[in-house]
């Protein structure tokens, strides 16, 4: 891979609310919505623990289109792309930092498979492939 590095994020998950979209100021739909992760363990004493972790994930362009058209709350999907810091201030000019994972695809998993009666594993994927080096998306409009 010589000097290249890898910034590549899989999940597999529930969505934790409805997708939300809006548009930059140059009309790039931008969706957003939030998935949580559950992983399963026993300790020694066999005692059972789960853990929740929350993604934010930010979806653009086609695939924004779809994940606001398809995905609804409790959805089961899977998400790759790349993890993004982004640091903002809010009106008080208070300091943020927010972590999320910008998806370059989707697969909806689960229930919905079985209702749709269509060819056996009919499942909707869709991918975006980000235009040029959007990691500086100056537009972000929350």
């Amino acid at each position: 891979m010589g000097n290249r590095g890898l910034n590549k994020v899989m999940i597999i998950g529930n969505l934790g609310r409805e997708p939300e979209m809006r548009y930059t100021p140059s009309g790039r739909p931008v969706t957003t919505f939030t998935v949580a992760t559950s992983r399963s363990w026993n300790t020694a004493d066999g005692e059972r623990h789960t853990d929740t972790e929350w993604f934010n994930v930010v979806t653009w362009g086609n695939l924004a289109e779809i994940c606001k058209q398809y995905l609804t709350k409790g959805q089961q999907v899977y998400i790759e792309g790349r993890l993004q810091t982004r640091r903002w201030e809010d009106k008080e000019g208070v300091k943020h930092v927010t972590v999320e994972i910008v998806a370059t695809e989707m697969m909806m998993l689960g229930e919905r498979r079985e209702a749709n009666h269509g060819p056996a594993g009919e499942e909707l994927v869709a991918s975006e492939e980000p235009e040029g080096q959007a990691g500086s998306e100056d537009e972000f409009p929350f």
